[in-house]
């Protein structure tokens, strides 16, 4: 019995509480361009952090191929564009 009235007592404050905090109107406003300011600064650390990823990237790429030697490096030559031409 004292279990019951315990839980009917929290159910009873805890509806009462919401019931007073949901009575109450509220005048609030959300202007567009703050919207669009939010939009803008979710989108500027997107492109940061992509930015900053690829920069990492390409330093980490660097860091593995410090290694090779020059032979390895093999450059891209298009010899049928090259023999194309003449």
């Amino acid at each position: 019995m004292k279990r019951t009235m315990l839980k009917l007592g929290k159910f009873m404050y805890f509806f009462s509480a919401m019931f007073v905090m949901m009575s109450f109107y509220s005048q609030a406003y959300i202007d567009p361009s703050a919207t669009t300011y939010v939009i803008q600064a979710v989108g500027a650390v997107i492109i940061a952090l992509g930015a900053m990823l690829t920069v990492f990237r390409h330093k980490i790429v660097a860091f593995f191929k410090k290694g090779r030697s020059a032979e390895e490096k093999k450059e891209i030559h298009f010899e049928d564009d090259e023999a194309g031409k003449e």
